[in-house]
């Protein structure tokens, strides 16, 4: 392979005219592909083959009139102090906004509060649903300000009026500030450099990268529907690994300039050995990514397959435009360093802290492992769901009309269950369905349950059931399940049989089947991790040392995104504006992008041990220095990733905020603290014995040369470097 990257490195550096003309080509007609051929974005997230789900489309089938597929709106009226709803003014105001919510466009049915008895106790508080006919993603923005706007009236009366529902949560966007990140990666690439040059290249082939794969995936939504946050998993991680790929194989074109090499030649060993790990590294995460298809969860695949698809674009990007890049800059990229301190910076500060960890090797050790479990204690009480108005901003209709609605109706009318009751089977229907309602009643927790719709057909009929509790809470969960179980015996009695659906219900499923999901992943990240490391290291013990490290990353990442998302810690000082659950489909996704990221640090930084180990040096200096070719390097590629991701912490979403804190705080971990601490104090605790490999494994492995050692050997034993003498050179 390295040889092979060897020439195409020198090749797009000769036609870098090409190259460049061919990536400008795929850029513009993938940009034009997605102006005016991509589709609306989707913010459900659906699981086939819940119960939940089976309901909806049991409903769609038999009682289409319901909408249960089809977006909803809570509308909140409250009538001003000292006056209330049901007064003539109070009930003209709620009728007019009733007529008006009718002509939102979309909008199949509105439920009027005084048909539905749903007046507060006191008498200030209605409650109205809309009923669309059409999904919350189908919905455009100028539907939900045309819903808004019909409460412009209401309001100038001095009603307050607010709203919650999916039909008002719009597409999360990425704003701005999310370019501050960029922007301190490029002062991490000057700082590294110390050139502009050098520095702006792997920024450009980022953004090349990341444009190339954004157009892709909005091309694709004209044809398929995606979830909303698909292209900004594949933003953050474009970006991140798009940088640090470029940065890898600048430094070693920079390296091999100053050993007197020609620009052509420089370019090609870089591609031929950094450009080899760089291809392990992408598809270490390009297989973590789409590792997420094989869970069963369709949003959760796509968004796995479109993050890897982009890695593989950044991949491809430093493989080929790169080097024409290259061609372009020449010598310019090895320029004068910029000053930016009177004095030069060290160059020996990681050889100085791989010696001091060598030295207090078991102190480290038992301080690093300490710091970690700390931080993952919060992990204990992580509680998974899916965002709900409970969890919106503070100032947002959403979660207004939620606090009107939880303080005049309870809080459990914020999520209300639908109960499909099929009675196909049954002799008597309608003793089946005042069975059905009795029964559920009777269960722990449930504040109501209006009288049954039936269709016209008579053997469908929907209930719906308020919980006293609120759409988190766990005594919904519980009570989802004790319906559910109800279904057997009224079966038995009855004929009939039960279904639990609706938006609540959906969510408390879909972070079911996510839970159960994470398990398994991680086992087979694990499984991963330990085979592709034992043919890089040929190790066993070096593989063993790594998953666990990538564990215990894992698991304090999870302790802190607990302690700031779920518990509100910090959350002032980082911005975040509401808390709750922590995301569902987050552990799932930290776990396959932080699996791709660890690895990528590991190989860097370890794969120079190993190379010293291999060339007869004593197991410390093999440490040691490997630790001060790599240090350098992996520190500037996470400070670069951190950047990226910490800059999505200042996004409006949530759940935006959420991924990028937990990757920007799971890259932190896992490259200082694992990589960069426990793995020269282990790899100096363990001595030789880190590179133990049975005999009989070592003669079935196949030898990958991921730093393109053989390459080097061969082309600093050649005649000349010309790439014709590689014809028939080994791998």
């Amino acid at each position: 392979m390295a040889t092979f990257l060897y020439r195409l490195g020198r090749l797009s550096f000769r036609r870098r005219a090409l190259v460049a003309a061919v990536w400008a080509a795929v850029l513009v007609a993938l940009g034009l592909g997605a102006l005016t051929l991509s589709g609306q974005l989707s913010n459900s997230v659906t699981i086939p083959g819940t119960e939940s789900q089976r309901a909806i489309d049991q409903l769609t089938a038999k009682f289409p009139q319901a909408n249960a597929g089809g977006a909803t709106a809570r509308v909140v009226i409250e009538a001003p102090a000292g006056t209330s709803v049901t007064d003539a003014k109070g009930k003209a105001a709620v009728e007019s906004l009733v007529g008006q919510l009718k002509t939102a466009p979309k909008v199949a049915v509105v439920v009027d509060p005084f048909q539905a008895q749903s007046i507060s106790p006191d008498k200030r508080v209605a409650l109205a649903q809309v009923s669309y006919g059409a999904k919350a993603y189908e919905l455009t923005d100028g539907d939900r300000q045309a819903l808004l706007d019909a409460a412009n009236a209401t309001r100038n009366a001095g009603f307050t009026v607010e709203f919650g529902g999916d039909a008002v949560q719009g597409i999360p966007e990425t704003g701005a500030t999310e370019g501050l990140g960029v922007a301190v990666a490029a002062v991490v690439l000057i700082i590294t450099f110390g050139s502009l040059v050098a520095a702006g290249i792997p920024l450009l082939t980022a953004l090349i990268g990341v444009g190339t794969g954004m157009g892709g995936i909005f091309l694709a939504s004209g044809f398929l529907e995606l979830n909303s946050n698909t292209p900004i998993l594949a933003l953050m991680i474009g970006l991140a690994v798009g940088i640090d790929y470029a940065l890898f194989i600048v430094s070693r074109y920079r390296h091999e300039l100053k050993l007197g090499r020609d620009p052509e030649e420089a370019a090609g060993r870089a591609t031929g050995t950094a450009g080899s790990a760089v291809v392990f590294a992408g598809l270490t995460v390009i297989i973590a990514l789409a590792g997420l298809t094989v869970i069963g969860i369709p949003f959760l695949g796509q968004m796995g397959v479109a993050a890897a698809v982009t890695v593989a674009v950044a991949v491809i990007i430093a493989l080929t435009l790169l080097p024409a890049i290259l061609g372009f800059a020449g010598h310019r990229v090895a320029g004068e360093r910029i000053r930016l301190r009177r004095k030069p910076v060290e160059p020996t500060h990681g050889e100085r802290w791989a010696r001091f960890v060598a030295r207090h090797r078991i102190p480290v050790l038992l301080v690093a492992l300490a710091g970690m479990a700390v931080v993952a204690l919060p992990a204990l009480g992580m509680q998974l769901g899916l965002p709900n108005d409970s969890t919106a901003a503070p100032e947002s209709t959403q979660q207004k009309a939620y606090e009107i609605a939880s303080r005049s109706f309870g809080e459990g009318s914020n999520g209300p269950l639908l109960v499909v009751v099929d009675t196909g089977a049954s002799t008597n229907r309608q003793a089946a369905l005042g069975r059905a309602a009795a029964d559920i009643q009777k269960l722990p927790d449930v504040a109501a349950v209006t009288p049954p719709k039936v269709n016209a057909g008579g053997d469908t009929a929907l209930l719906t059931v308020i919980p006293k509790s609120g759409p988190s809470s766990t005594q919904t969960e519980d009570l989802v399940a004790a319906i559910r179980t109800e279904s057997g015996a009224l079966e038995n009695a009855t004929g009939a049989k039960l279904a639990v659906t609706g938006q609540t219900a959906a969510n408390i499923d879909v972070s079911e089947k996510l839970s159960d999901a994470m398990l398994p992943y991680l086992a087979l990240i694990v499984g991963l991790a330990f085979v592709l490391l034992m043919l890089v290291f040929r190790s066993v013990v070096v593989p063993l040392k790594a998953t666990i490290g990538f564990l215990g990353s894992v698991a304090a990442t999870f302790g802190a995104v607990v302690a700031v998302f779920q518990w509100g810690w910090l959350t002032g000082l980082l911005g975040v504006e509401s808390t709750g659950p922590i995301m569902s489909m987050l552990p799932i996704l930290l776990i396959g992008v932080l699996f791709g990221l660890a690895m990528d640090y590991q190989v860097f930084l370890v794969t120079r041990m190993r190379e010293e180990h291999v060339h007869g040096a004593e197991p410390q200096e093999a440490m040691v220095t490997g630790f001060r070719h790599g240090a350098r390097v992996v520190v500037a590629a996470a400070l670069i990733m951190i950047s990226v991701f910490a800059g999505f912490v200042l996004a409006e979403s949530t759940l935006i905020q959420s991924i990028g804190f937990a990757l920007a705080f799971g890259v932190l971990v896992d490259a200082f603290v694992v990589r960069m601490t426990l793995v020269p104090a282990v790899m100096s605790l363990l001595g030789r014995g880190a590179w133990w490999l049975p005999k009989w494994l070592d003669r079935i492995l196949p030898d990958v040369d991921v730093e393109g050692e053989k390459l080097t050997k061969h082309l600093d034993t050649a005649p000349d470097d010309d790439e014709r003498e590689l014809v028939g050179a080994s791998r």
